[in-house]
């Protein structure tokens, strides 16, 4: 028996929200069917980059909440 996507949904609201969030991951992969390795490789460079200057004491982050409020603005 085929399963439509609001039962699909549905269940997978009850779920966690570590495993919504694999779940929702997963899902998303897979509509990743052509993957560009020059955007990958810059990606993988832009991340060490930023880790370098985490750990280096260049920038300081900032928690999640305090980002919000300053994009928002309040």
């Amino acid at each position: 028996m085929k399963r439509n996507a609001n039962d699909l949904l549905r269940e997978a609201l009850e779920l966690p929200p570590e495993a919504r969030a694999a779940l929702a991951g997963s899902l998303i992969s897979s509509l990743d069917t052509d993957v560009d390795e020059g955007a990958e490789a810059a990606w993988e460079t832009e991340i060490l980059h930023r880790l370098h200057e985490i750990d280096s004491g260049k920038v300081t982050p900032i928690p999640w909440a305090e980002a919000r409020r300053r994009i928002v603005g309040q």
